[in-house]
């Protein structure tokens, strides 16, 4: 099993399920539904702060708009993963019970850690991906490339740690991520790189999830903590 490739393929495969359509269909629609929000809600902030400014007024809206545009582009992946992060039981199921129908009995981490790692993850990326919005207005260009690393690595991490810990605990999640750095933060760039491509970026978190189920059985690491 390549672990850099087969991840993704695998995750990829398991579209032809309905079950794991059904949730990433779920995900999608959540997702899509706080950006359509977002954008009303910046249209029609732009167009009552400017309303009283007479031919100024027909400018709110198209700022909210593009004010949108730079959120989804920046914001949409913490809150893509966030949403399809309440899925993770559900599609890690969905694949374990496909691809390794012999695994054992799992024993996750208590839920309020479940939880507060969930929390930690969304506050830790949206915080980077603030800081990569800086970079790509001060540092254009390498900024951006800076901006897309960081959170690369982060959504790289807290998936793996969000799907680890549904069979076990943080420490071994944390043990299991540092024996397989190098293909979690492939997967990482992988859907923080898909999280820019419109419509993709609606299902890429629920693949990205999925992918990190196939990271978390890797062979090889697995092997490497046996060791």
């Amino acid at each position: 099993m390549n672990p850099y490739a087969d991840p993704a393929l695998r995750a990829l495969a398991q579209c032809d399920e309905p079950g794991f359509l059904v949730v990433m269909a779920q995900s999608a629609a959540w997702s899509a539904l706080v950006f359509v929000l977002l954008a009303l809600g910046l249209g029609f902030g732009g167009h009552a702060a400017l309303a009283d400014h007479g031919w100024l007024a027909w400018l709110g809206p198209v700022l909210g708009l593009v004010i949108a545009g730079l959120a989804a582009l920046f914001l949409f992946i913490p809150l893509a993963t966030a949403i399809a992060s309440l899925f993770a039981e559900r599609i890690a199921a969905a694949v374990e019970a496909r691809f390794y129908p012999g695994l054992p009995a799992a024993t996750p981490a208590p839920l309020l850690h479940q939880l507060w790692e969930g929390l930690a993850f969304g506050a830790r990326l949206l915080a980077l991906q603030l800081i990569a919005l800086a970079l790509g207005i001060f540092l254009p260009g390498i900024g951006l490339l800076l901006g897309w690393a960081i959170a690369a690595i982060a959504v790289g991490r807290g998936l793996f740690l969000t799907v680890a810990m549904q069979r076990m605990n943080r420490p071994a999640a944390l043990a299991a991520y540092r024996a397989r750095r190098g293909p979690v933060l492939a997967m990482g760039a992988l859907i923080t790189a898909a999280g820019l491509v419109p419509l993709l970026n609606l299902v890429a978190a629920v693949l990205g999830i999925a992918a990190m189920v196939h990271v978390l059985h890797l062979p090889v690491a697995t092997r490497r903590l046996a060791g």
